[in-house]
């Protein structure tokens, strides 16, 4: 949602969670960095690694799968007829109303 990435999708690769109120996530494709690396011996060349360094978790918002647009969240409680009654919380999308 900011930055130099902004506008761009990707999966979500994984999440860390050090600190609850900083949480980062790391996204596919997003917020490339390149970390160099010494030869370790004297015939070997230097290298160049690129890699996806994490985001803020407040910069990134879920992309709805029906109607492709961001998306914010809500949730609904649906009944199970099947499980006795048994209430089921599922995310939709505040848009179009899908199931997430």
């Amino acid at each position: 949602m900011a930055g130099k990435d902004r506008g761009k999708s990707g999966r979500i690769l994984q999440v860390l969670k050090n600190n609850p109120e900083k949480i980062r996530v790391v996204v596919e494709g997003l917020n490339l960095k390149f970390k160099h690396l010494k030869p370790k011996r004297g015939n070997e060349k230097g290298q160049r690694i690129m890699f996806p360094a994490p985001l803020n978790s407040a910069n990134v918002q879920l992309i709805c799968p029906k109607c492709g647009q961001t998306a914010r969240i809500g949730y609904k409680i649906f009944e199970n007829r099947n499980e006795l009654t048994r209430e089921k919380k599922q995310r939709i999308c505040k848009k179009c109303q899908a199931v997430i």
